[in-house]
């Protein structure tokens, strides 16, 4: 394999969590005018540095080769002191990612690679996921899920369970307090070994 494909797929892995994270600072502005929003953190991949490992296409796995993990969606986690307003908090979001993808010639983030985790301020019990269909109940099959719907834009899956360690580092990954402001750009978080945060290569990188 080509080392000019390898620096390729890298570099549009670096690109794609670059967007996310981009998009992950304008759905946090949009939200922080709601006073039932008391945090916004980035979490997941897109809130790590990436990390190596061998990809989906078959050409790198016969090669064993080796490319930075591509993140497959932006995961948010959301602490909120009411969930009254969760269509409001939805459309919020959705237009700003759309005004963000009408101003972007680059990868464009839609609202379906949004995954949004609701938390309770203070316990950090999880109370579900904010729906991203335009109406609630939408008739799709994920709205038959038992006790989806029954808060407005409150998605359950059923069975979900979130990791343990789901919020583990979320201290430095929080983007937003209520009280404090905004903490910090998504953008500034590690990207990976070698790379500054923009994605440009730095001496020593692999």
């Amino acid at each position: 394999m080509k080392q000019a494909e390898i620096d390729r797929q890298n570099l549009y892995s670096i690109n794609v969590q670059q967007a996310f994270r981009q998009a992950a600072d304008l759905v946090a502005e949009a939200w922080v005018s709601f006073p039932e929003v008391q945090a916004v953190a980035v979490i997941g991949s897109s809130a790590q540095q990436l990390w190596k490992e061998v990809p989906r296409f078959s050409s790198y796995r016969r090669a064993r080769t080796e490319v930075w993990h591509e993140c497959g969606d932006l995961d948010l986690a959301l602490w909120l002191d009411s969930l009254d307003r969760l269509g409001e908090l939805r459309r919020a979001s959705a237009r700003a990612l759309l005004t963000a993808r009408e101003n972007s010639t680059g990868f464009g983030v839609v609202s379906n690679l949004l995954d949004i985790f609701l938390f309770e301020p203070g316990t950090d019990r999880y109370l579900g996921r904010l729906c991203e269909f335009n109406q609630c109940p939408k008739g799709k099959i994920d709205c038959l899920a038992p006790g989806c719907g029954e808060i407005a834009f409150n998605k359950v899956i059923s069975e979900f369970k979130p990791y343990a360690d789901i919020l583990a580092e979320v201290d430095r990954s929080l983007l937003y307090r209520r009280g404090e402001g905004r903490l910090r750009s998504a953008l500034d978080l590690p990207t990976v070994d070698g790379q500054d945060r923009r994605g440009t290569s730095v001496p020593g990188g692999s």
